[in-house]
């Protein structure tokens, strides 16, 4: 008669959901607690000779993983469940009884008759099955290679020629070269030991687990959060003294009752607030076969949060561009004014080339070079070398730390030094450090791929924010997206590789030689059809004048060809041109007292256009004081000087 314990009564109950997490705690209980793990084992044969069809596939999966924390410890149990074998139809359960036979084939006599058993049916089988199914006979064939010389053919042929999937057919013909190659060699890599596995609570500090047994029907042990954290600074109560867990050194565990071991008081901060770490999410199919390779070593880790990220206060000022009216020297870079402001940064600020750049269009004199020293760049073409030039998106979290195994990664796209850039803050929420950082991306619609491999020195601690700032190539392979715009990015690092996905501002797409000729503009527009036009209505809450809206646009690499004046209507005509070389033209229509905007929209191809209407509304409804304020410098130093 079985011992009614509170776990044991939960794992006979009727409801088939809280069974089956009943005995999953029985076994969670026998990895975490070593002194526990006989007695949980001897409760979970009890629930299998139950004869209960979910309770005893439960129980199998359960064992498994005790198995794998106690290698070699508890495998007298195995006749117990090989005469349960016929009972399990689910496939995590067929596949964890597949794995316990091959990892103990050479203690089970008829090892190969039931794994035979299991490959009569073998295209049936879920691809779980049949992946643990090939392991398990290729481990049976290099402990008893005598008698499974053809079972092990068998499965081979069927993995590598009867069957479609490909992950079973890579891993078949990975044994099949190995086995035929080098059977030493196959042995020392497929029956090589192990790491033990662990629970996932042992990823979360010991003085908070102890505050959080100390809650547990409260949400701090839902959230995995201190209740100090759910609470305002005025409400916050006193820090108390928690008594610390010690090891269990009796016969007594958590299933049939408690420690007699002694106890240690620690008193514990509430101020730590860490987060939870989740099973990751699959986004993206495609990702799962890139090969992230590991960044390079680093010798030399200076600790430091990142620095404010350049989109605001001063760093706007410097980072705007030029429209060839100016030019300047650079005696004085913008990191010179601003570099002592910010703590030291863990990312090695970017070196920018300004040699490739053309020289701006007017001489350059002394009070130029003085305008040049106050911005603190070198001015060319339509962008500032060294420094992001027009509208930036203001970061967005990507990847959130509850998805990342607590790595959370906020970032934009900018456009510098005549390039797309990505840049990214990742934030370290888990309780250990963090790196070997790596990126990839996905196929894109515009051939987006990293110029240079990801660059973060030194292991990113808990709490603790780095910067990083990767130059994007356009010869990536193509792959039309949806949105157009979307890019699919994993990353990695020393936990596991995350997914997420991202849209790409349409204007850090566009390129500095956008700018068409007046009588190829006019030959183009009449030649593109006119169902290839699309037309919009966007409101002028700035109360831009013509020459607001060409500089704005100048700014992001949208080009003036033209303008007309026709009986007080102003027209505006543009050009820009992606990065991938596909051309749009623009019309746009102002009207005195008219508060909107008239946008018409022209391309060979039409799928463009939608994100570029967008691209213009937020380039003209979009407050930039800085940008203004530029433009008011330059315009007032050149009537100045004319």
């Amino acid at each position: 008669m079985l011992q009614q314990t509170p776990t044991l009564r939960y794992a006979t109950e009727v409801d088939v959901d809280f069974v089956r997490k009943a005995v999953r705690a029985i076994g969670r209980c026998a990895i975490k607690v070593e002194q526990s793990a006989e007695r949980c084992v001897q409760t979970l044969l009890d629930l299998i000779q139950t004869k209960v069809n979910y309770v005893v596939q439960e129980a199998v999966v359960v064992i498994k993983d005790i198995f794998r924390k106690y290698p070699n410890k508890y495998e007298s149990i195995i006749s117990t469940l090989c005469e349960n074998l016929d009972t399990l139809d689910e496939p995590e359960a067929r596949a964890s009884m597949i794995w316990i036979i091959g990892e103990y084939a050479e203690r089970i006599d008829n090892a190969d008759e039931l794994l035979q058993s299991f490959l009569e049916g073998f295209h049936d089988e879920n691809a779980q099955v049949q992946l643990q199914l090939l392991t398990a006979i290729v481990k049976l064939f290099l402990k008893r290679p005598g008698d499974t010389q053809e079972l092990v053919q068998n499965v081979l042929t069927l993995a590598t020629q009867d069957s479609d999937n490909p992950d079973l057919r890579d891993r078949g013909y990975i044994y099949w070269r190995l086995l035929s190659a080098d059977p030493a060699a196959a042995k020392e890599v497929v029956l090589a030991e192990k790491p033990l596995i662990s629970e996932e609570t042992d990823l979360i500090e010991p003085t908070l687990l102890d505050e959080l047994i100390c809650h547990i029907g409260t949400l701090a042990s839902v959230y995995h959060k201190p209740p100090a954290t759910f609470l305002d600074s005025a409400q916050q109560p006193v820090r108390k003294s928690l008594q610390l867990r010690s090891a269990v050194t009796s016969g007594e565990d958590l299933i049939g009752g408690s420690s007699a071991s002694s106890v240690a008081a620690a008193t514990l901060s509430s101020d730590k607030k860490p987060t939870v770490i989740p099973a990751q999410d699959s986004l993206i199919a495609d990702l799962l076969s890139l090969d992230l390779g590991s960044v390079p070593s680093v010798t030399q880790y200076q600790p430091s949060y990142a620095p404010a990220p350049i989109s605001s206060g001063l760093d706007d000022l410097l980072g705007l561009g030029s429209d060839s009216l100016l030019g300047s020297n650079n005696d004085h870079p913008a990191s010179s004014i601003i570099g002592g402001t910010t703590s030291p940064m863990i990312v090695a600020p970017p070196t920018f080339d300004t040699s490739a750049a053309p020289a701006a269009s007017l001489p350059v004199t002394t009070s130029q070079g003085l305008l040049g020293d106050i911005f603190g760049v070198v001015q060319s073409g339509l962008g500032l070398q060294g420094a992001p030039g027009g509208y930036t998106t203001p970061k967005q979290t990507w990847l959130p730390a509850a998805k990342g195994k607590g790595m959370e990664i906020n970032g934009t796209f900018i456009r510098k030094n005549q390039q797309t850039c990505m840049e990214l803050t990742f934030t370290n929420r888990a309780l250990q450090a963090l790196s070997g950082f790596a990126i990839q991306f996905n196929k894109n619609s515009f051939g987006l791929m990293p110029a240079a491999p990801l660059q973060i020195q030194g292991p990113l601690m808990p709490n603790q924010s780095v910067t990083a700032s990767l130059t994007l190539s356009t010869n990536g392979p193509v792959q039309k997206m949806e949105p157009l715009n979307n890019v699919q990015v994993a990353v990695k690092n020393d936990l596991d590789v995350f997914y997420f996905a991202c849209n790409v501002p349409y204007h850090v797409l566009f390129v500095e030689d956008g700018q068409m000729d007046k009588r190829v503009f006019l030959q183009s527009w009449k030649d593109i059809p006119a169902q290839n036009e699309l037309q919009f209505t966007i409101g002028n809450t700035l109360n831009l004048s013509p020459d607001d809206i060409c500089n704005k646009l100048q700014f992001n690499n949208i080009f003036t060809v033209a303008r007309r004046n026709v009986e007080g209507q102003e027209l505006l005509y543009h050009s820009l041109k992606f990065t991938n070389g596909v051309w749009v033209l623009s019309e746009l229509k102002l009207q005195p007292g008219n508060p909107d905007i008239t946008l018409a929209l022209k391309a060979r191809n039409i799928v463009v256009l939608e994100g570029i209407h967008q691209t213009y509304e937020i380039l003209l409804q979009k407050n930039c004081p800085y940008l203004l304020l530029y433009v008011k410098v330059k315009n007032n130093y050149i009537n100045e000087k004319t």
